[in-house]
């Protein structure tokens, strides 16, 4: 497996919502002193309950953010993916089961107001468009970012299991 120094300074991580991708985001941001992005506040408004932003402001963001010598960038948004990889230097997907990502979607809604990546004035509130998103979409997203991750040439690691990307923690001391 790749080591967190083999996927140089610009890291695009990918993976279902709930997965642990801000919390990974902003952990490799601190040990390696890179900016740490979140696509999910450059997709949506501040200080609202999860309204996007214009389609144009949210592109002009994204090209704005990838343009940095550095970053570690979370999200999914796959219709800027390519943009994304072609200046990406290393790759990190994600995988928890849907089990896991429902539960610590419960727990950042009920309990953790202050969480990694969160929308500046948003409050999250329990959705059902966004129960049905991880229990019904999801799946076939996972298929979707296993092929990409198999196609992808730049240095990357695969987290399959939230016991894999505990491992990841450890051995890269985050």
């Amino acid at each position: 497996m790749n080591t967190l120094d083999d996927l140089g300074p610009r890291i695009c991580i990918l993976g279902p919502s709930n997965s642990g991708k801000s919390t990974l985001a902003e952990a490799i941001a601190c040990k390696r002193g890179l900016p740490a992005i979140h696509l999910d506040q450059l997709f949506h408004q501040p200080n609202t309950d999860w309204q996007p932003r214009p389609e144009a402001d949210f592109l002009h963001l994204h090209d704005q953010a990838i343009q940095q010598e550095q970053w570690v960038i979370e999200g999914n948004y796959t219709r800027t993916i390519a943009q994304r990889l072609e200046r990406a230097t290393g790759f990190i997907l994600l995988d928890v089961s849907t089990a896991t990502s429902l539960f610590r979607y419960l727990r950042r809604t009920w309990f953790e107001h202050d969480r990694r990546g969160s929308l500046e004035g948003g409050m999250d509130t329990v959705k059902w468009r966004m129960i049905h998103h991880i229990a019904v979409v999801t799946p076939s997203n996972r298929r979707r970012h296993a092929e990409l991750f198999e196609s992808i040439s730049l240095p990357k690691v695969d987290l399959a299991s939230t016991s894999e990307l505990k491992r990841f923690y450890r051995a890269e001391q985050l």
